[in-house]
């Protein structure tokens, strides 16, 4: 809830009094291979791997979620405001939110809640664990907005009856809750931030069941420290669980779960990858939440998106213009991808492609000038590559070589830029009979 009666309306928006709103974008109409590849180059880098810390922005984003009465969860981006900022078991977390900032920046149609989640998932599979389904949807909650009050998260001080009340109270099971509990497979513990100090495995930056492994099968013994209550390995006195942990050994309905998953590294992965998606979309509005859409019809404008994006998808690859004709059935031939502004035009012409080109120039009738986000033209991305008989298309087509992109270059700079002289001489013949 938000403060003075600010309410989620249905879960996609979060109206106020004064009607401000905070929007879902079930749509955000990204490159998703290009976001995925900018998440991946802000987590893991020349400084750092931050992937275990994105898993737990994810986890800790979702896990104030309360199914009795539908508040908590991802959806709102509410730690960034308080009380979740400043909740203990947040702390630190900013970190992965400074990380994932110039992302942001470059996708401001993509929300923090989606964008969190995502990379949370991502972080998943970065390190080598399963592919965890993620859908777009959530909504960030305007200034102001207030969550939950804190406590709501898993304490790691507590035993298996604080699990079972925080897992339960989210909606999950036995089998689920052993599930998620791998999370800590990855990272470790650090002094500063909880208290507690240690890894769980010989590997904190790869996802595999060794957490199980190592719960069932080393003997933990009392850390003799000064810090909170934790458990040390006898073997080596390198590894180290929390009490929360060895709660999952307490009761046997956990129990069971923990030998699976220490049996069979497949079976952890399948159910985590569930059982962590359908955590990230718990509150969510119903275009979030992957383990609902599931087979889902799409919607007749659905269906003429993604008939238009493979459209594209055809264009770029130089398919037969027999296919693409078949495609286009169904499809608008002129829309835009929403992340970059090009059209199937625009990737014929990147690629070369002239059978393509033609048949998209002469029978389709699209744009030859139309300006990409950076003021990329199909004239220019033929010119760029030097594929002289796309120029010629294009040319003989009418299209104009002074438009300039974002760079400044029109197609005779370009051209001189990456040293395509054949192209450049076509495009001075064809500046001669203009």
């Amino acid at each position: 809830m938000a403060p003075d009666g600010s309410k989620y309306d249905g879960g996609a928006t979060m109206v106020n009094p004064e009607g401000t709103k905070g929007h879902a974008h079930v749509d955000p109409g990204i490159n998703k291979d290009a976001l995925r590849s900018e998440i991946r180059g802000a987590l893991i880098n020349r400084k750092a791997n931050a992937c275990p810390m994105a898993v737990r922005v994810a986890w800790h984003s979702a896990g104030t979620f309360d199914a009795r009465d539908g508040t908590g969860g991802s959806n709102g981006s509410l730690m960034r405001y308080e009380p979740e900022a400043s909740d203990p078991a947040n702390a630190g977390l900013s970190i992965i939110h400074d990380m994932l900032h110039v992302v942001k920046k470059r996708n401001p149609n993509v929300t923090y809640a989606d964008l969190w989640t995502l990379a949370g998932s991502l972080a998943i599979e970065f390190t080598h664990g399963p592919n965890v389904p993620h859908s777009f949807g959530r909504m960030d909650a305007p200034q102001g907005s207030k969550g939950p009050d804190n406590g709501r998260l898993p304490d790691a001080a507590q035993g298996k009856e604080h699990v079972r009340d925080v897992f339960t109270r989210m909606g999950f099971n036995e089998q689920d809750t052993v599930a998620l509990c791998g999370a800590h497979t990855l990272g470790r513990c650090h002094i500063v931030r909880s208290g507690f100090d240690g890894k769980w495995t010989t590997n904190p930056l790869k996802f595999d069941n060794e957490y199980f492994k190592n719960l069932l099968n080393l003997t933990w013994q009392k850390r003799q420290w000064d810090g909170p209550e934790q458990f040390e390995d006898a073997e080596t006195q390198d590894l180290m669980m929390l009490p929360s942990d060895l709660a999952l050994l307490d009761d046997p309905a956990y129990k069971k779960w923990v030998e699976t998953y220490a049996a069979d590294e497949n079976k952890f992965f399948d159910d985590f990858a569930a059982a962590f998606s359908k955590l990230l979309s718990l509150g969510c509005p119903e275009a979030a939440c992957p383990h609902l859409n599931a087979g889902a019809k799409a919607e007749p404008a659905a269906h003429r998106d993604a008939a238009s994006a493979e459209f594209r998808e055809a264009a770029m690859h130089g398919h037969s213009v027999e296919l693409m004709k078949k495609i286009a059935q169904d499809a608008d031939v002129h829309q835009l991808e929403k992340s970059s502004g090009r059209s199937a035009l625009h990737k014929a012409a990147f690629w070369g492609h002239e059978g393509t080109v033609c048949y998209l120039v002469h029978e389709c009738g699209l744009d030859k000038d139309l300006q990409d986000y950076n003021g990329d033209t199909p004239l220019l991305d033929a010119v760029r590559f030097g594929h002289l008989k796309v120029v010629d298309i294009l040319l003989k087509a009418g299209a104009k070589p002074t438009l300039k992109n974002a760079e400044g270059f029109d197609a005779f700079g370009l051209a001189t830029e990456y040293g395509k002289d054949d192209v450049l001489k076509a495009l001075q013949a064809g500046a001669s009979r203009m």
